[in-house]
């Protein structure tokens, strides 16, 4: 019996011809089906628990002593930040720890080569997975956001894509620097340094405007910034405007420098 035969035996498996990378889309879709419960938290209740605690709390007092945020009331304002920063979470998580265990720890990118998977294989089946995963919560978070009657446009639904684009343009990056640790320590430093600071800054909770000039100067380097604008503009009815598309471009950019290095991150480690 031929390797081949093996590799595509059963129904549950993909057929020949099919790219090779959807084998390992399928390995990361697979171990997903048996730890969803314990992302559950994390892609879908807690940002259900974000928009009640400021819809009902932070929401009510920045209303009454403001009339809301850019003219919107604050839940409108700060649900699509919300939602751009669950895919901050869900994108870094999915690239820092598990690359790392994935190349040290565990090993199973190693298994992986073994097969008749290649590095390049390994790597574009763990971001098509990410993106598959962002987008089915985005999905659920955009639907959360309809039943608490905060999608203002009909482009509303343009913010599923937007969101799994900025969680690329984070996760991205993130698993090149992953690819290049060691141990655990590092990428704790880069959530302490990389991810809070964004969370905290890039426009989720406040106008950027509110910012002295050269700390938002510093805030529209980073990737999420661009992420929140674009799921804010399509979500609040702000049109899609010329600088959207600098965004979209300014995130793929992103994007495409964190696969080189991830590329050849994945390559040093796994085969020379």
């Amino acid at each position: 019996m031929t390797l081949g035969t093996l590799s595509t035996r059963g129904s549950s498996q993909p057929r020949i011809g099919w790219p090779t990378w959807v084998r390992a889309v399928w390995h990361n879709a697979f171990v997903y089906s048996k730890t969803w419960r314990s992302s559950i938290v994390t892609g879908l209740l807690e940002p259900f628990m974000y928009l009640v605690a400021m819809g009902v709390g932070i929401g009510s007092l920045v209303n009454k002593g403001s009339g809301g945020v850019d003219g919107v009331p604050y839940l409108n304002f700060v649900a699509p930040g919300l939602l751009a920063a669950t895919m901050l979470q869900i994108g870094v998580s999915d690239s820092s720890f598990s690359v790392l265990g994935g190349l040290k720890w565990a090993r199973t990118y190693f298994a992986a080569i073994a097969t008749p998977l290649n590095y390049h294989d390994v790597l574009i089946g763990h971001l098509a997975w990410i993106a598959i995963r962002c987008s089915a919560v985005a999905t659920a978070f955009v639907a959360v956001m309809g039943v608490f009657g905060l999608l203002a446009s009909p482009l509303a639904i343009l913010a599923i894509p937007a969101a799994a684009l900025s969680a690329l343009a984070i996760s991205s990056p993130t698993t090149a620097i992953a690819t290049r640790q060691d141990d655990h320590l590092s990428m704790t430093v880069v959530f302490r340094l990389g991810v809070l600071p964004m969370f905290l800054f890039a426009g989720v909770f406040f106008p950027l405007s509110r910012l002295p000039y050269w700390l938002e100067a510093i805030v529209q380097i980073l990737p999420l910034t661009s992420g929140v604008t674009l799921c804010r503009a399509l979500t609040l009815h702000q049109g899609l405007h010329p600088s959207l598309f600098l965004n979209i471009g300014y995130m793929l950019l992103w994007f495409g420098v964190g696969y080189y290095f991830s590329l050849t991150g994945f390559r040093k480690r796994l085969v020379i």
